[in-house]
Protein backbone atom coordinates (compact mmCIF):
# COMPACT_ATOMS: atom_id res chain seq x y z
CA UNK A 1 0.00 0.00 0.00
CA UNK A 2 1.56 3.67 -0.86
CA UNK A 3 2.36 5.31 1.72
CA UNK A 4 0.74 8.54 2.18
CA UNK A 5 2.95 11.05 0.79
CA UNK A 6 3.70 9.22 -2.27
CA UNK A 7 2.56 10.35 -5.50
CA UNK A 8 -0.04 7.31 -6.19
CA UNK A 9 -1.86 7.94 -2.96
CA UNK A 10 -2.40 11.27 -3.70
CA UNK A 11 -3.65 10.65 -7.20
CA UNK A 12 -6.12 8.20 -5.32
CA UNK A 13 -7.41 10.92 -3.16
CA UNK A 14 -7.51 13.12 -6.11
CA UNK A 15 -9.80 10.68 -7.89
CA UNK A 16 -11.63 10.41 -4.81
CA UNK A 17 -12.36 14.54 -5.00
CA UNK A 18 -9.75 15.38 -2.48
CA UNK A 19 -8.76 19.20 -3.76
CA UNK A 20 -5.41 19.42 -0.97
CA UNK A 21 -4.47 16.50 -2.54
CA UNK A 22 -3.96 18.37 -6.23
CA UNK A 23 -2.29 21.41 -4.41
CA UNK A 24 -0.06 18.70 -2.55
CA UNK A 25 0.91 16.72 -5.61
CA UNK A 26 1.83 19.75 -7.84
CA UNK A 27 3.72 21.65 -5.18
CA UNK A 28 5.86 18.74 -5.14
CA UNK A 29 6.56 19.08 -8.90
CA UNK A 30 6.94 22.48 -8.72
CA UNK A 31 11.39 23.07 -8.38
CA UNK A 32 11.95 19.90 -10.66
CA UNK A 33 9.59 21.60 -13.73
CA UNK A 34 11.02 24.92 -12.74
CA UNK A 35 14.88 23.25 -13.40
CA UNK A 36 13.42 21.66 -16.93
CA UNK A 37 12.33 24.85 -18.06
CA UNK A 38 15.16 26.55 -17.05
CA UNK A 39 17.18 23.99 -19.25
CA UNK A 40 15.51 24.43 -22.02
CA UNK A 41 14.52 28.26 -22.26
CA UNK A 42 16.34 30.47 -24.83
CA UNK A 43 18.02 33.23 -23.18
CA UNK A 44 16.27 35.56 -25.80
CA UNK A 45 12.99 33.86 -24.57
CA UNK A 46 13.98 34.06 -20.82
CA UNK A 47 14.66 37.81 -20.90
CA UNK A 48 10.84 38.14 -21.58
CA UNK A 49 9.24 35.82 -20.20
CA UNK A 50 10.02 34.52 -16.25
CA UNK A 51 10.79 30.82 -15.64
CA UNK A 52 8.21 30.64 -12.60
CA UNK A 53 5.40 32.58 -14.44
CA UNK A 54 5.62 29.46 -16.92
CA UNK A 55 5.99 26.62 -14.04
CA UNK A 56 2.48 28.96 -12.77
CA UNK A 57 0.79 28.35 -16.14
CA UNK A 58 1.67 24.55 -16.76
CA UNK A 59 0.64 24.06 -12.75
CA UNK A 60 -2.36 25.45 -13.88
CA UNK A 61 -4.07 23.85 -16.41
CA UNK A 62 -2.34 20.65 -14.69
CA UNK A 63 -4.75 21.38 -11.61
CA UNK A 64 -7.81 21.62 -14.03
CA UNK A 65 -6.50 18.55 -16.17
CA UNK A 66 -5.51 15.95 -12.92
CA UNK A 67 -9.11 14.62 -12.12
CA UNK A 68 -9.26 13.04 -15.69
CA UNK A 69 -5.61 12.12 -15.66
CA UNK A 70 -5.69 10.58 -12.24
CA UNK A 71 -8.30 8.08 -13.47
CA UNK A 72 -6.34 7.11 -15.89
CA UNK A 73 -3.35 4.97 -14.49
CA UNK A 74 -1.70 3.52 -17.48
CA UNK A 75 0.46 6.76 -17.72
CA UNK A 76 3.29 7.65 -15.71
CA UNK A 77 2.68 11.17 -13.61
CA UNK A 78 5.93 13.69 -13.92
CA UNK A 79 5.89 12.76 -17.82
CA UNK A 80 2.47 14.07 -18.31
CA UNK A 81 3.58 16.83 -16.40
CA UNK A 82 6.34 17.96 -18.04
CA UNK A 83 4.66 17.70 -21.28
CA UNK A 84 2.37 20.49 -20.08
CA UNK A 85 5.17 23.12 -19.34
CA UNK A 86 7.33 21.56 -22.80
CA UNK A 87 4.35 22.96 -25.14
CA UNK A 88 4.33 26.74 -23.04
CA UNK A 89 8.53 26.68 -23.44
CA UNK A 90 7.37 25.94 -27.18
CA UNK A 91 4.71 28.68 -27.27
CA UNK A 92 7.17 31.10 -26.28
CA UNK A 93 10.06 30.32 -28.68
CA UNK A 94 7.63 30.58 -31.54
CA UNK A 95 6.23 33.80 -29.86
CA UNK A 96 9.47 35.34 -28.98
CA UNK A 97 11.83 33.80 -31.95
CA UNK A 98 9.25 33.29 -34.38
CA UNK A 99 10.64 32.40 -38.30
CA UNK A 100 14.18 32.69 -36.89
CA UNK A 101 14.20 29.71 -34.24
CA UNK A 102 13.57 27.16 -36.66
CA UNK A 103 15.51 24.64 -34.71
CA UNK A 104 12.62 24.95 -31.93
CA UNK A 105 10.49 23.48 -34.39
CA UNK A 106 12.26 21.36 -37.34
CA UNK A 107 15.14 20.37 -35.80
CA UNK A 108 14.15 19.44 -31.87
CA UNK A 109 14.86 16.14 -30.84
CA UNK A 110 12.36 13.95 -29.90
CA UNK A 111 11.68 14.78 -25.99
CA UNK A 112 12.05 18.68 -26.89
CA UNK A 113 15.55 19.40 -27.01
CA UNK A 114 16.79 22.16 -28.61
CA UNK A 115 20.26 20.67 -30.08
CA UNK A 116 21.96 24.11 -29.40
CA UNK A 117 20.73 23.87 -25.78
CA UNK A 118 21.94 20.43 -25.06
CA UNK A 119 25.20 21.34 -26.11
CA UNK A 120 25.33 24.21 -23.65
CA UNK A 121 23.62 22.52 -20.83
CA UNK A 122 26.25 19.45 -21.39
CA UNK A 123 29.18 21.80 -21.29
CA UNK A 124 27.55 23.15 -18.38
CA UNK A 125 26.62 20.45 -16.44
CA UNK A 126 30.53 18.81 -17.05
CA UNK A 127 32.66 22.21 -16.20
CA UNK A 128 30.39 22.32 -13.03
CA UNK A 129 32.22 19.81 -11.40
CA UNK A 130 35.78 21.76 -11.45
CA UNK A 131 35.57 24.05 -8.17
CA UNK A 132 39.40 24.61 -7.92
CA UNK A 133 40.85 27.92 -8.79
CA UNK A 134 42.89 26.36 -11.07
CA UNK A 135 40.17 23.97 -12.60
CA UNK A 136 38.31 27.19 -13.10
CA UNK A 137 40.84 28.90 -14.87
CA UNK A 138 41.06 25.19 -16.76
CA UNK A 139 37.18 25.32 -17.66
CA UNK A 140 37.13 29.01 -18.90
CA UNK A 141 39.85 28.19 -21.31
CA UNK A 142 38.25 25.11 -22.92
CA UNK A 143 34.78 25.96 -22.68
CA UNK A 144 34.38 27.18 -26.09
CA UNK A 145 36.51 24.37 -27.50
CA UNK A 146 34.54 21.86 -25.03
CA UNK A 147 30.70 23.09 -26.71
CA UNK A 148 33.12 22.98 -29.89
CA UNK A 149 33.65 19.05 -28.98
CA UNK A 150 30.16 18.02 -27.38
CA UNK A 151 28.50 19.05 -31.21
CA UNK A 152 30.14 16.35 -32.56
CA UNK A 153 27.87 13.65 -30.45
CA UNK A 154 24.61 12.61 -32.13
CA UNK A 155 21.65 14.50 -31.23
CA UNK A 156 20.00 11.63 -29.52
CA UNK A 157 23.25 10.85 -27.54
CA UNK A 158 23.24 14.25 -25.81
CA UNK A 159 18.99 14.09 -25.13
CA UNK A 160 19.50 11.23 -23.38
CA UNK A 161 22.59 12.67 -21.28
CA UNK A 162 20.45 15.57 -20.93
CA UNK A 163 17.64 13.97 -19.51
CA UNK A 164 19.58 11.56 -17.53
CA UNK A 165 22.16 13.95 -15.63
CA UNK A 166 20.59 17.47 -16.03
CA UNK A 167 16.74 16.76 -15.61
CA UNK A 168 17.83 14.11 -13.17
CA UNK A 169 14.68 11.62 -14.79
CA UNK A 170 14.45 8.07 -13.46
CA UNK A 171 14.66 5.82 -16.92
CA UNK A 172 11.54 5.07 -16.75
CA UNK A 173 10.25 8.38 -17.34
CA UNK A 174 12.70 8.85 -20.02
CA UNK A 175 11.58 5.74 -21.66
CA UNK A 176 7.92 7.01 -21.53
CA UNK A 177 9.60 10.79 -23.13
CA UNK A 178 10.98 9.30 -25.57
CA UNK A 179 8.67 6.66 -26.49
CA UNK A 180 11.37 3.74 -26.61
CA UNK A 181 11.43 0.77 -24.50
CA UNK A 182 13.97 0.49 -21.05
CA UNK A 183 16.23 -1.94 -23.13
CA UNK A 184 16.81 0.47 -25.79
CA UNK A 185 17.05 3.64 -23.27
CA UNK A 186 19.61 2.14 -21.03
CA UNK A 187 21.01 0.54 -24.16
CA UNK A 188 21.93 4.21 -25.77
CA UNK A 189 22.53 5.93 -22.39
CA UNK A 190 25.37 3.54 -22.28
CA UNK A 191 26.45 4.63 -25.49
CA UNK A 192 26.03 7.98 -24.92
CA UNK A 193 28.51 7.96 -21.93
CA UNK A 194 31.12 6.26 -24.20
CA UNK A 195 30.98 8.86 -26.62
CA UNK A 196 30.86 11.72 -23.90
CA UNK A 197 33.55 10.41 -22.39
CA UNK A 198 36.02 10.36 -26.06
CA UNK A 199 34.77 13.64 -25.78
CA UNK A 200 36.19 14.82 -22.53
CA UNK A 201 39.12 12.61 -22.58
CA UNK A 202 40.40 14.81 -25.61
CA UNK A 203 39.65 17.97 -23.41
CA UNK A 204 41.64 16.20 -20.25
CA UNK A 205 38.29 16.20 -18.55
CA UNK A 206 36.30 13.12 -16.89
CA UNK A 207 33.22 11.75 -15.90
CA UNK A 208 32.87 11.11 -12.13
Amino acid sequence: MPNSDSTDHLLLQIIHGEDEAVNRLLERYRPKLRRMIEVYLDPRVAARADASDVVQEALAEAAIRLPEFARQTDFPFYPWLRNLAWERVLQLHRRHIGAAKRSVNRESLPSGVASEHSVWQLAKWVTARESSPSERKIREERSRALIESLQLIPGHYREIVVLRHIEELKFEEIAVILKLGMEAVRSRYRRALERLQTILEQQGLELS
